[in-house]
């Protein structure tokens, strides 16, 4: 199926923000290569990628790995799905999707992206495993939005090098700065470069990800759906932004604050859809991430809208982790956040990081709620899941550890925390 997609629909004044490649288009020869998240990754992968305008039609085609390389013998084609993304009066490029299903769990396969004489590298991905009871990792990146290429490619490459083989890379939010300019996420694409095409992404968008409509009300960027292929099980209207995903027994939920933030009606049916994800939820861990933090560091700030709909939802079922961006700083808590309407803590670690240079150092205060933070700190974090126990590692752009804990499963009880705080590493306050 082909679609347009025209870019300035909206108004003049978008238009301003929806710039195109400068004086170069992209050629026929793929790139942004990108996995995304499906509903279960133990049995298929969503691909996306980008070729010139002139390219009306792309494929994928997938083989088990094999270190005999003529297992490029034994390649199944796929036809893509291609959209046609207008920025400005011209067509600027097309973009790609499709999604391989049927894949065996655990499972090393290699992929290539292209037509014609145009083809990619074969690139790496292992899908999930269907056990339960099977370990794995991913990776939490906070707010990247700026400077990305020169100073936020360090921080995924050094996560990479931690983490080879993450399951997933996790967004919280302000992936780039400008909702609609190309450049920024050129910049993006380049700065993780084949990390993208090997570990599927799980974003969630933030405030610098969406834009303002002629009408006042917001909108997702006009590239975030092109270049992303993420499930469609969300509230009407919050398609690929708010979502859910199942690995290995752990529930992942994005949602999109911004819309929640922004308007009633969104804020609304999504308290909805959670309230039912949460109710129903066979996994033993639960993960949730969204942009606005329901505990700021910044002492402006106070996010009331999300704190009041969501935390009693979050108290009531009893989530885990709770993974958010927007403060430029990192600060994490749970032992003084206190149940709703008890004064017992409520077992819910919630998390505030940043990955990329854009910093908060005033306004930053130490608060009650929290048990490490940091400002003017470039941060990642890796966290191991297993049946029983979630630990959790924050990392310093340079690669050394800053800060760790566990939080441990206990029948009929909340999370025991079990601080890991690496010995003589001080706050970087």
């Amino acid at each position: 199926m082909v679609k347009f997609i025209v870019g300035c629909f909206i108004s003049a004044f978008t238009c301003v923000y929806l710039q195109a490649w400068g004086q170069e288009l992209p050629d026929s020869v793929p790139r942004r290569i990108i996995l995304n998240v499906t509903e279960n990754m133990a049995s298929s992968v969503a691909i996306n990628w980008q070729t010139s305008s002139q390219v009306r039609e792309s494929f994928a085609e997938i083989a088990l790995a094999d270190a005999d390389p003529r297992f490029v013998d034994k390649a199944v084609r796929k036809k893509a799905e291609t959209e046609f993304v207008r920025l400005g009066d011209t067509v600027s490029s097309s973009y790609h999707s499709l999604v391989f299903d049927d894949l065996t769990p655990n499972t090393k396969y290699a992929y290539r992206v292209g037509q014609g004489n145009s083809w990619s590298e074969w690139f790496h991905f292992v899908t999930a495993s269907d056990k339960e009871t099977d370990s794995f990792q991913f990776i939490y990146f906070g707010d990247v939005q700026v400077n990305i290429r020169s100073l936020w490619s360090r921080v995924i490459r050094e996560a990479f090098a931690k983490a080879p083989n993450a399951r997933l890379q996790l967004y919280a939010g302000d992936i780039i700065n400008r909702a609609n300019r190309d450049e920024e996420w050129a910049d993006w694409f380049e700065a993780g470069g084949f990390i993208h095409s090997m570990i599927p992404g799980l974003p969630s968008p933030g405030n610098h990800d969406h834009f303002n409509l002629p009408n006042g009300e917001r909108a997702a960027s006009v590239l975030w759906r092109p270049q992303f292929n993420l499930p469609l099980n969300g509230p009407e209207g919050l398609e690929e932004t708010c979502y859910f995903v199942d690995v290995q027994g752990v529930r992942f939920i994005s949602l999109n604050s911004d819309q929640a933030e922004e308007s009633d009606h969104y804020l609304e049916a999504q308290r909805i859809w959670l309230e039912r994800l949460l109710q129903h939820n066979p996994n033993t861990w639960t993960v949730v991430t969204f942009h606005h933090p329901i505990y700021s560091p910044k002492g402006t700030r106070d996010n009331k809208r999300m704190r009041e709909t969501f935390k009693p939802l979050f108290d009531r079922y009893h989530v885990d982790l709770v993974l958010q961006g927007h403060d430029h700083t990192y600060a994490r808590g749970m032992s003084k956040i206190p149940m709703e309407g008890k004064g017992k803590a409520s077992g819910t670690m919630y998390v505030v990081s940043v990955s990329g240079p854009k910093m908060t150092g005033s306004h930053v205060e130490k608060k009650s709620w929290m048990d490490r933070s940091a400002i003017y700190t470039q941060l990642f974090q890796i966290v191991d899941v297993s049946s029983q126990k979630l630990s959790f590692k924050a990392y310093l752009a340079t690669g050394e550890l800053y800060d760790a804990f566990d939080l441990i499963k206990q029948e009929g009880n909340i999370n025991k925390l079990v601080e890991q705080i690496p010995a003589g590493v001080p706050e970087r306050q």
